[in-house]
């Protein structure tokens, strides 16, 4: 998981998810990174608790607007 971690973070600061960007659905993540949707729950999960992610109910998962990451 530390290897989707990354990538997904690179991702966040290279700007391809820009702040305020919603990600693409865990479907499509687990599709591009050939691995479960529970491991992409996870990564999700765990980069929402640095507070580099935020969850809108009903509406997705977001890349934090703060630049206070953790």
């Amino acid at each position: 998981m530390d290897e989707l971690l990354d990538a997904l973070m690179r991702k966040i600061e290279d700007g391809t998810y820009a702040p305020g960007s919603q990600l693409p659905s865990g479907r499509a993540l687990a599709d591009e990174y050939d691995v479960s949707q529970s491991t992409i729950s996870r990564a999700v999960a765990r980069l929402r608790k640095q507070g580099v992610l935020v969850g809108r109910p009903g509406r997705g998962v977001f890349v934090a607007e703060s630049t206070q990451r953790r």
